[in-house]
């Protein structure tokens, strides 16, 4: 129960210095557009000396993290009881919050609005729409870890699965890539992994487009060495490599993730929020949910159809409008509404058969002749 307590006393602390930095960038920031005057360049400057002090921002643990330690707990002491080396498990009896997963939202143009006014987000998993994910293509077009994230926000792969690629593993004629190996990182020092499940280590197709642009930019056999000059390149088998073809560190892509997004007006997502604009392509594309848990390789699809599967606006419209189609109506009027009265048509009268309504006209009586002489007059 101490652990438990420790987890939470470094929640908070790590909440509190998360803000501070984020304080810490609004003042690194200059008060108007453009190149600031020299007074505040130094006050910038001084600032942002301040800044690179301070620690990065981390995670806490959450409480899903909470329940996979006490679980992974449990089961190393009751593996000890069963030794007999102990006698009671104290893991069984601790009281923790629910892990419950949190359903991710899709960043719709009401969410954008918001986020823009109060620079709340709406929850904790958020999901760009396909018109998003295409504006942040557009700025990711120039970046060496462009196929990276291609392949992570269409097939789902994740961070230690794409950096972990080997070429000869990749059917470029085929358009295939085997998951074979991954990248892990102890501490900060990374070492090649087998997948950790043995849905992972799977079989996945992909646009041959960009498994040639891979090619191109990184290349298995000393391509893609661009300002390298006459410095050796290292030979490490890796789809995904540095100029040089080393190892691209895990770290290295989420970073880059980061500061793309930032040069757009997108709203804010994670890396691996990515799995799920895989999902939701993939479910708005027309497929249901096994496809979408092939595509992610999940051992159930429980797990699938509960977090992965958000619907966009256009496809849940489409949705609804078919339900309303499938029900029967008839066309009588509702109740309580009085009959709609049809209008009157009015026709041309007939000249034979309708008097006509223009008034009749008179005729004139001839004029009265003048007479040829006057009359004598009486004396």
């Amino acid at each position: 129960m101490e652990m438990f307590d420790a987890i939470a006393d470094e929640n908070e602390v790590i909440a509190a210095e998360n803000e501070a930095r984020r304080e810490q960038i609004a003042r690194c920031k200059p008060s108007k557009p453009g190149r600031p005057v020299g007074a505040e360049r130094r006050f910038l400057a001084v600032e942002r000396a301040k800044l690179a002090e301070m620690k990065p921002f981390r995670k806490v643990t959450g409480p899903a993290t909470r329940q996979a330690i006490r679980r992974t707990l449990r089961a190393a002491l009751n593996s000890a009881i069963a030794q007999q080396l102990i006698t009671f498990n104290p893991a069984s009896h601790v009281e923790s919050e629910s892990g419950k997963r949190p359903k991710p939202l899709l960043w719709t143009d009401e969410r954008v609005r918001r986020w823009r006014e109060t620079g709340e987000v709406p929850g904790p998993v958020m999901v760009w729409t396909p018109q998003q994910f295409g504006i942040f293509f557009d700025a990711a077009e120039g970046d060496r870890l462009y196929v990276i994230f291609h392949l992570m926000g269409t097939r789902g792969l994740r961070r230690r699965e794409a950096v972990g690629q080997d070429w000869h593993e990749v059917d470029l004629g085929a358009g295939l890539t085997t998951l074979a190996k991954e990248i892990v990182v102890d501490g900060w020092d990374p070492y090649e992994s087998e997948p950790k499940t043995d849905g992972s280590a799977n079989t996945i197709g992909a646009r041959q487009h960009e498994h040639r642009r891979a090619a191109r930019t990184q290349g298995p056999s000393g391509q893609g060495t661009r300002g390298l000059g006459q410095r050796a390149r290292q030979d490490t088998g890796k789809v995904f490599t540095k100029e040089d073809g080393s190892w691209i560190h895990p770290e290295t892509v989420p970073e880059t993730f980061r500061r793309i997004p930032a040069t757009t007006d997108l709203p804010p997502i994670t890396l691996r929020h990515l799995r799920h604009v895989a999902a939701t392509l993939t479910h708005g594309g027309g497929g249901g949910v096994h496809p979408v848990k092939e595509t992610l390789r999940h051992s159930t699809s429980t797990l699938t159809s509960y977090t992965y599967t958000s619907l966009h606006p256009e496809l849940d419209r489409e949705i609804a409008e078919t339900a309303a189609k499938l029900t029967p109506r008839s066309r009588r009027q509702p109740p309580n509404r009085p009959p709609r009265s049809r209008p009157i048509r009015r026709t041309q009268a007939h000249p034979l058969t309708h008097r006509s309504r223009e008034s009749p006209k008179t005729e004139q009586r001839p004029s009265r002749p003048k007479p040829t002489r006057a009359l004598r007059s009486r004396s």
